[in-house]
C-alpha cells in the first residue's frame, strides 16, 4: 500500500513494488500484521526525512509502522536473530512502515513476538505500549500508590496506558465516552469519566499524574486537577510550560521512540497475562485505504490492523 503524492487516504494505492533490501544491522521481515494510527497521513515524518516541515520528500512512501512477522533474510552484520524469527516492533516512522508484504527493520528495534498472541494481536502492541511505557515510566516515573487521570482511555494508546498504569499499582482515573465505561474498567481503570456528560475536574483532583492523549482544551483542562509537583505528560500536543508554573507543575511532551528492550519487557507483560493488546478491527491488506478513512470518522476500542499473510 503506497502514497506517491501528499495526502489523506484518498492517496493511497495497492500496487506492486520491489521487495526491498535489508542494510547493514537491518532484517528483512515477511510482514504477517500491521496496524494503523490516526493521524499518520498527516504527520510531516510520513512524508519526509523530518519530523518538522522543510524535509525532503521521500514518496512514494509506505504507511503503518507497527508490525508483526518473521525474519526473512539478514542484513550484512547482523547476529542478533535469526530467519525464521517471528518479531514484533515499530519501524522508525522516518522511514517506510509495513502496509506491505516486506519491510526492512533495524533489528535492534525488534522483540521477539509474545507467544500468547497471534500476528494481529502482537501488531496491535509496539507503538500504544510504547507510548504508554515511555510516558509513564520515563517521563512521568510514575509509582506505586500514585494517582494518575489517563484521557482517551479507550483509544489504541489509551487502552494500553490503563493496563501499565493499573499495573505499576497506581490508582487510574480515565476518561472515555460512555458507552466505553465497562470497557475501560475492565482494563484496570478504578474510575471512569463520561467526557460527553461530565467534567473530570468535578470528580477528581489533587492528581499526581496526567495522561494527555487528547490535546486542545482537555489538556488546558487538566492543570486543575494537578497536585502540586505533579507532572502532564502529552503525547498530543506540548503543554505550556507558563500553565505549569502557575500550577506549580511541570509538563512534558515527547514522540515515541522504537525501543527494542522495552517491547521485550512488553512482551513479558503480554505472555504473563498482565497486558493485553486490543483489536478493534482486522482488514485485509487491499482495504487499508477504507480503514484510514474509517478512523476519520468511526468510533473504535483499541487497534486497527491489517492482516497481511500467515506465518
Amino acid at each position: 500500500m503506497r502514497a506517491h503524492h501528499r495526502g489523506g487516504p484518498e492517496r493511497l494505492v495497492y500496487e506492486q513494488a520491489p521487495r526491498p533490501v535489508p542494510a547493514a544491522g537491518e532484517v528483512l521481515v515477511a510482514v504477517c500484521a500491521a496496524s494503523i494510527t490516526a493521524g499518520e497521513l498527516t504527520w510531516d515524518a510520513t512524508w519526509t526525512d523530518s519530523f518538522v516541515p522543510g524535509g525532503r520528500d521521500r514518496t512514494p512512501i509506505i504507511p503503518s509502522h507497527e508490525m508483526s512477522g518473521v525474519v526473512a533474510a539478514l542484513g550484512p552484520a547482523v547476529t542478533e536473530t535469526q530467519v525464521g524469527d517471528e518479531v514484533y516492533g515499530l519501524i522508525p516512522f522516518l522511514r517506510d512502515g509495513a502496509a506491505a508484504e516486506y519491510a526492512t527493520v533495524p533489528v535492534d528495534i525488534l522483540a521477539p513476538k509474545p507467544a500468547t498472541v497471534d500476528h494481529d494481536g502482537a501488531a496491535a502492541a509496539p507503538m500504544a505500549a510504547l507510548t504508554g511505557w515511555q510516558a509513564l515510566v520515563d517521563h512521568a516515573s510514575l509509582r506505586d500508590g500514585q494517582h494518575v487521570l489517563i484521557h482517551g482511555a479507550a483509544g489504541g494508546v489509551g487502552s494500553l496506558a490503563v493496563q501499565i498504569a493499573a499495573g505499576l499499582g497506581a490508582r487510574v482515573t480515565a476518561t472515555a465516552g460512555g458507552r466505553d465505561r465497562d470497557f475501560v474498567t475492565e482494563l484496570g481503570a478504578h474510575e471512569v469519566v463520561d467526557y460527553a456528560n461530565e467534567r473530570f475536574e468535578d470528580r477528581v483532583n489533587g492528581v499526581d499524574v496526567v495522561l494527555d492523549l487528547v490535546g486542545g482544551e482537555t489538556q488546558t483542562r487538566s492543570w486543575n486537577v494537578l497536585r502540586p509537583g505533579g507532572v502532564l505528560v502529552s503525547a498530543a500536543t506540548p503543554p505550556d510550560a507558563r500553565q505549569g508554573a502557575a500550577h506549580g507543575a511541570r509538563g512534558a511532551f515527547f514522540v515515541v521512540e522504537p525501543n527494542g528492550d522495552q517491547l521485550k519487557k512488553v512482551g513479558q507483560l503480554i505472555e504473563t497475562g498482565r497486558l493485553a493488546p486490543v483489536v478493534d478491527r482486522v482488514v485485509a491488506l487491499p482495504d487499508t485505504r477504507a480503514a484510514y478513512e474509517a478512523l476519520q470518522t468511526e468510533h473504535r476500542r483499541g487497534k486497527v490492523v491489517i492482516h497481511v499473510a500467515e506465518p
